[in-house]
């Protein structure tokens, strides 16, 4: 969980959404037209895309901080940032956008996603840089991204989210609040607005003759696909959500022979090209993978953010899963707790805020005032046809936090639940930070009699991690290892 809040505004199977928009200072990594945000505020390109609309750029810097709030922030990292940016100038030129210039965003999220605004502006996580393992695959996923912006396909998604009325119903459904400033209602609005499917065929068509061109291995993209879609099935296997590039842009077996078919078709069957294998891993060393300390660590029960020094734990029976708005927690009897923060001013009392109209059907005569280990709180209850919740907010070193359970009837030991989470909001202690951990992306080079499953036994101790490694590195059980070759690992630092 990163940033500050605005609104909580509607419920997804049981997990209310709850925004959080972080705004931050800026500074570029310049490489020709390319501009890579490294803090994530920039200004709209000056430049955008031969024969855009001029309205194209003030959309794109209009969502461009909704972006950056809803995916966790910015991910700062040079030797990643230099590799993107070289690699969207080359696919620029080879694109015919000579004087176009794109900002390229990274951004904080383990999520395996891409997608592009209108204007210029083109968004990478960090977790697509983990699961790509050379150039031409990430030089195939950006290029698609730069076709759907040449083809004008980012401006076309953008104006049917004006009218997807739908959305907005859902998002304000159980809460009320001002949507334009919620970042989990832009999220589910870019879903429910994604690419058509001959849209997704034209930019993979469009894409793979831009990366060929730019002299990259222009099979890459069919390849990579097939990655993607060993782990989407992956990511279910572990219970998470996939919302991402993974869902907008299926990896079918029909689409990924097709993307093979015409690879051929433009540049013949040899698939030569740049990979670059061991460039690309070495810009990647280090990369966080999974969720970021940053945005706060679950171990167990527990939640601990090491930057602002607090920790929580919730009743047993929840599994609780962290996000960059919220952290959120689900019991197998129907229940859910988020966990958010909100921007409230420091001259407003905490009962004011409680009752100040965010939650709809709140009990205004069940607000009263707390105090739990010298933390200034306020609770009370509300109730929609549907959901009975218990709410919480309390201010730690300027900043408001909220607790929000909910649950289909009131209950004793719904109750007591609740309260047990209120009373163990705490600072954290060191030997509460000492149990964070980073996990992280560390290259190893293969030695002689190394095997692949002797390389995955070093990720045994991560949730299902020797899968997990076959899948990073594009290997399969008992495939060779070339001695010399480097490959992918996840470990804790």
């Amino acid at each position: 969980m990163k940033g500050m809040g605005h609104m909580v505004r509607g419920m997804r199977n049981a997990m209310l959404a709850v925004s959080l928009l972080a705004l931050s200072a800026c500074t570029t990594l310049t490489n020709s037209n390319i501009a890579v945000s490294t803090t994530g505020d920039n200004p709209a390109p000056t430049v955008v895309p031969q024969g855009t609309d001029p309205d194209d750029a003030v959309i794109g810097r209009r969502e461009h901080p909704r972006i950056i709030a809803a995916y966790g922030g910015v991910y700062s990292d040079r030797p990643a940032e230099i590799m993107v940016a070289r690699i969207v100038g080359r696919l620029l030129a080879a694109a015919n956008q000579p004087n176009a210039q794109f900002q390229i965003t990274i951004l904080d999220s383990s999520e395996v996603n891409a997608f592009a605004l209108p204007g210029g502006y083109i968004y990478v996580t960090r977790g697509i840089l983990a699961l790509a393992s050379d150039t031409s695959e990430l030089a195939a996923v950006l290029a698609h991204e730069i076709a759907h912006v040449t083809l004008r396909h980012a401006r076309a998604r953008t104006d049917r989210t004006r009218t997807t009325a739908i959305v907005d119903r859902v998002i304000t459904g159980v809460f009320g609040g001002d949507i334009s400033t919620d970042a989990a209602a832009n999220r589910t609005r870019e879903s429910m607005a994604a690419f058509g499917q001959a849209q997704e065929l034209e930019a993979d068509r469009e894409g793979i003759e831009f990366a060929g061109k730019a002299g990259y291995d222009p099979q890459a993209a069919a390849r990579f696909l097939g990655v993607m879609s060993r782990f989407a099935t992956f990511s279910a296997g572990t219970g998470k959500s996939d919302e991402g590039f993974l869902s907008s842009h299926p990896s079918t077996p029909a689409r990924i022979q097709k993307a093979l078919d015409t690879a051929t078709t433009m540049f013949g069957q040899s698939g030569a090209g740049e990979t670059d294998r061991a460039g690309y891993l070495a810009s990647i060393a280090g990369l966080t993978f999974g969720d970021s300390p940053a945005q706060g660590s679950i171990i167990g029960q527990r939640f601990v953010h090491p930057a602002s020094k607090f920790t929580f734990t919730v009743p047993p029976g929840y599994t609780l899963q962290n996000g960059p708005s919220a952290v959120v927690g689900v019991a197998g009897d129907g229940e859910a707790v988020r966990f958010d923060s909100a921007d409230v001013q420091p001259s407003l009392a905490l009962t004011d805020y409680l009752k100040s109209g965010w939650i709809a059907g709140l009990k205004t005569e069940s607000v009263v005032n707390q105090s739990f280990n010298g933390i200034e709180m306020a609770s009370g209850l509300a109730q929609t046809d549907q959901w009975f919740f218990r709410v919480s907010v309390m201010r730690l070193d300027g900043q408001v936090y909220r607790f929000i359970f909910a649950a289909k009837t009131d209950s004793a030991r719904f109750a007591q639940g609740a309260e047990a989470t209120l009373k163990s909001f705490r600072r954290a202690e060191p030997s509460d930070l000492a149990q964070v951990s980073r996990v992280t992306i560390r290259i190893v080079t293969a030695k002689s009699g190394d095997t692949a499953d002797g390389l995955a036994r070093q990720m045994s101790g991560l949730n299902r991690g020797t899968d997990l490694f076959y899948i990073i590195n594009d290997l399969y059980p008992g495939d060779p290892i070339v001695p010399g070759e480097k490959y992918k690992v996840v470990a804790l630092q």
